[in-house]
């Protein structure tokens, strides 16, 4: 049976990064104004998305809401204290400034994802609507207001995209 988890995690895994790396190959192609190529890569995109679903599903990592909360906050406190911190240090004693920067961007916005979290966990009950708003630049999640500039970036107020 540990056979059986190791490969549907790497499915999972192969899945997810292929998604993703799906998505961003398709707005490269829409901004290149290739719309039928960027329509392609959308579509196997979507594909892949329903094959990592699968692969969670099997594997049984869907729980409750309040349960994946609660192992969404783990999950983002841990990537944020400890891998990114260490992606930071190798990117500094390698002398790489855009991976610095890029380590160092993303632990602050995975910090604010650990917050958010907390938050929903702490009104789980209430079902608190809010609107959020994310920098296109680095990922930033702001909760309720638009703000003027990105705190972690410095993007402008038009880089975030609301999810209303």
């Amino acid at each position: 049976m540990d056979k059986i988890k190791d490969a549907l995690n790497q499915a999972y895994g192969g899945e997810a990064k292929a998604a993703l790396r799906l998505k961003v190959y398709a707005q490269k192609a829409e901004d290149e104004g290739y719309k039928q190529m960027a329509k392609l890569f959308r579509v196997i995109s979507f594909s892949e998305e329903i094959h990592g679903a699968r692969a969670l599903r099997v594997l049984r990592e869907i729980k409750s809401t309040e349960e994946n909360l609660a192992s969404s906050f783990e999950s983002e406190k841990q990537v944020a204290e400890i891998a990114y911190d260490q992606f930071v240090k190798l990117a500094e004693a390698e002398g790489n400034k855009e991976a610095v920067l890029h380590f160092s961007q993303s632990r602050d916005v995975e910090e604010t994802h650990a917050k958010l979290y907390k938050q929903a966990m702490n009104h789980f009950m209430e079902e608190r609507e809010t609107n959020y708003y994310v920098c296109k630049i680095c990922g930033y999640v702001a909760d309720g207001i638009l703000p003027e500039e990105c705190p972690v970036c410095g993007a402008k107020a038009k880089m975030f995209v609301p999810f209303e």
